[in-house]
């Protein structure tokens, strides 16, 4: 008796942790995600990135959707995946100083958090709950994000 409420103890507890990563990684991504997916309403165009510093890169915003206001300077975060001289699409979030990346590349970027939270849930799933099968699919999932 003692060893099965143990054991059912341990996949509460390992059950819970792994949840709450997998919330956590949601939580983290939705952020910048919602902006990418879900571009009706909002601001979408292109900035030139002209400089780049301190952790975020800014450049003139182009409208190209309705209703869309032409910036002289908006801020993008500076990532790998943004340098100087280049231009990219992009959607406003609400209150139209800051922009995130749009299409294929931006909802990559979005989805990273979620991606290595795959990651660290599989780690407790193999480890806490034993359940390699599993953990093997949380991982593959995680890789791909």
């Amino acid at each position: 008796m003692p060893s099965a409420v143990l054991s059912f103890g341990r996949v509460a507890a390992m059950g819970t942790v792994a949840v709450l990563i997998l919330i956590a990684g949601v939580w983290a991504s939705w952020g910048t995600a919602q902006h990418v997916m879900l571009t009706k309403g909002r601001e979408r165009g292109t900035v030139e990135v002209t400089r780049c510093g301190a952790g975020t890169c800014s450049g003139p915003f182009v409208p190209v959707s309705p209703g869309a206001q032409p910036r002289e300077r908006v801020v993008l975060e500076d990532s790998v995946a943004v340098a100087e001289e280049r231009t990219y699409t992009v959607v406003l979030k609400p209150g139209g100083g800051q922009a995130v990346r749009s299409g294929p590349g931006g909802v990559l970027y979005a989805w990273v958090p979620m991606g290595g939270a795959l990651l660290l849930a599989s780690v407790v799933v193999a480890g806490g709950l034993r359940r390699t099968r599993a953990a093997w699919v949380l991982a593959g999932s995680g890789w791909r994000c």
